[in-house]
């Protein structure tokens, strides 16, 4: 969630992305990667290059002239010269034709070329707010760290780099100690104060090479490649000596007699080791953290299975048969998110959350899709998935629209049958005209030919396509030039920093107008505040969801929204709606 810029100028860590001198590529200074300058992929495509226009038109234009003049002078000469008559008028008369066959190719061109670079501007305008809105998106404005999206980024990348290189990587989980008592004696601006020290402290004590996120409210996250588990246990007990000892441990508080101490605790993984998936390596530095904040804080700990009770990684065979039986057993349960019309308050649907049950083996949606994908299940999942949603939904007898979530690789699998959806549409006595298929990106497209055909398939059954989380990546915006949509929904991301950051502002305008063009409905996800409630109304978005509007929830608010009420910030009314709709 975006938070008030500040400047600060030793943490480095992050610093989004920059041209070469060349300015056809982009750097990640927290991961050091190149990106492709064009921000989503083949949106942009470099064979319309506006030089290779120009080019192209030139040498049409040149043999549209020099083809009736080649042909027309030996003609013109030849009957000149067998008359006995003299060159010079047709020799005049050919240069005039010919200067004025040029003026107006010169005409004719520019006619042609100024919508051209008209639009080649446009694009080069889109390119660089996109970039910098992403960049945006991947930094914590209080510290000038990267964010959550950030380190997710960053940890696959270094994951991926130590596997294939046989390498080491160490991790560490750091939690502030006390943070909230730090809030309640100093005020929030005092914990923003220790937040911004304690991310000078850590960049500053760690190598170079490390890098240093805020995945949290007082969390942090460091990856350190080529260390181990003893290396970076070294590393944090210098840094939480400096924030104990020195200047770094302490904050001056202005107006306070004496410096206010701050200290934290950290938890270690590394690999070589237990982990077999990044996912597990953070598990295993979480557990880790836990136990040393249970066991005094003020302490780093690496992670020990024995001690900390967490298995290193379950086998395969245990993961599928797990999932397995989550698919059997039914195992899960479906939330409802509504999603309300901006102008009038009412409801106009409702998205379903499939969520694992207690006791089911997987704490969150995130882990049971990994480890359905894991082990080559995605699909069986998926289809029960909504078949537990679509149930629900008739259950609860909601109006409106049902929005189903589902993976473009399940689209494209033979498993899949369109035919089998509608089945249990029927079922339960759900029309398909009131159904939306969401396409998630938890996995690459493969066969794009196969999904475009599942697409019009569902298209064809009266359902309606929605592309979820455009703006989050690149693959949003390719799917968005490889497929027709019905719906665009604006990530969170991009709508959240929207009502603070001009970059982010233009980016999410360029996209409802491309939506707008296309004749598809713009929603807006993640409205958490009522200054993004206000700042995708000015930009005429009819639809919205978030926690400002309604929570997730078995059973959702149905009623519609009094959106003077939420716009004019009356606290009794939306907790009276907080109070009713519980997650």
């Amino acid at each position: 969630m975006p938070e008030r810029p500040t400047k600060l100028s030793r943490i480095t860590t992050f610093r989004g992305p920059e041209r070469t001198p060349e300015g056809e590529t982009i750097t990640d200074q927290y991961g050091g990667t190149p990106i492709d300058r064009d921000p989503a992929g083949d949106l942009f495509d470099r064979s319309t290059d506006l030089r290779v226009v120009r080019l192209r038109l030139f040498l049409a234009l040149v043999t549209m002239f020099a083809i009736p003049v080649g042909i027309a002078v030996p003609v013109i000469y030849g009957l000149t010269v067998g008359r006995g008559e003299s060159v010079i008028l047709p020799t005049v008369g050919t240069i005039v034709v010919a200067m004025l066959l040029g003026v107006l190719a010169v005409w004719l061109a520019r006619r042609v070329l100024e919508p051209a670079e008209r639009l080649d501007r446009a694009r080069v305008v889109l390119e660089d707010a996109y970039a910098r809105a992403r960049a945006e998106s991947l930094r914590d404005s209080l510290t000038g760290l990267g964010n959550h999206r950030a380190f997710q980024e960053e940890l696959e990348r270094q994951w991926v780099t130590a596997r294939r290189h046989n390498g080491r990587l160490a991790l560490a989980i750091i939690d502030l100690d006390e943070f909230q008592r730090i809030n309640e004696v100093e005020g929030h601006v005092g914990g923003d104060r220790v937040l911004v020290t304690a991310a000078a402290t850590l960049t500053a004590g760690l190598r170079r090479s490390d890098r240093v996120f805020r995945i949290g409210g007082d969390e942090f996250a460091v990856l350190m490649p080529g260390a181990d588990d003893e290396e970076s246990y070294l590393s944090l007990r210098r840094v939480l000596a400096t924030a104990l000892e020195g200047s770094g441990g302490r904050i001056r508080n202005p107006g306070a007699s004496a410096p206010m101490p701050w200290s934290f605790s950290a938890g270690i993984a590394a690999i070589p080791g237990a982990a077999g998936d990044r996912a597990t390596l953070f598990r295993e530095a979480d557990s880790a953290l836990v136990w040393g904040k249970r066991h005094g804080r003020t302490c780093v700990t690496v992670f020990d299975p024995e001690k900390h009770g967490m298995a290193a990684e379950r086998p395969i065979a245990e993961v599928a048969a797990q999932v397995a039986r989550v698919v059997a057993s039914g195992a899960l349960k479906t939330v409802f998110q509504p999603i309300f019309d901006l102008r009038t308050g009412q409801p106009r649907g409702y998205e379903a959350l499939t969520r694992p049950m207690p006791g089911s083996g997987f704490a969150d949606p995130s882990e049971l899709f990994a480890a359905a994908e894991a082990v080559g299940r995605t699909v069986e999942l998926d289809i029960a998935c909504l078949s537990t949603s679509i149930s629900a939904f008739a259950r609860l007898g909601l109006t409106g629209s049902l929005t189903l979530n589902l993976s473009p690789r399940t689209l494209e699998t033979d498993e899949f049958s369109v035919h089998s959806l509608v089945q249990i549409l029927q079922r339960h006595g759900v029309n398909p005209n009131r159904v939306v298929i969401e396409l998630t990106e938890r996995e690459a497209v493969e066969d794009l030919d196969r999904l475009i055909r599942a697409v019009e398939s569902c298209r064809a059954a009266g359902m309606r396509i929605a592309a979820d989380d455009v703006g989050a990546g690149n693959a949003g915006l390719r799917l968005l030039a490889q497929l027709r949509f019905d719906i665009v929904k604006i990530d969170l991301s991009l709508v959240q920093g929207g009502a603070v950051r001009a970059t982010s502002h233009e980016v999410v305008r360029t996209l409802k107008d491309l939506a707008d063009r296309w004749g598809a409905l713009v929603i807006a996800e993640g409205v958490e505040t009522a200054e993004q409630l206000l700042f995708v109304r000015s930009l005429g978005i009819r639809a919205g969801q978030g926690y400002l509007l309604g929570r997730p929830s078995e059973t959702p608010l149905t009623t519609p929204l009094d959106l003077d009420a939420v716009l004019h910030g009356d606290g009794d009314w939306l907790a009276n709606r907080l109070r009713a709709a519980p997650v």
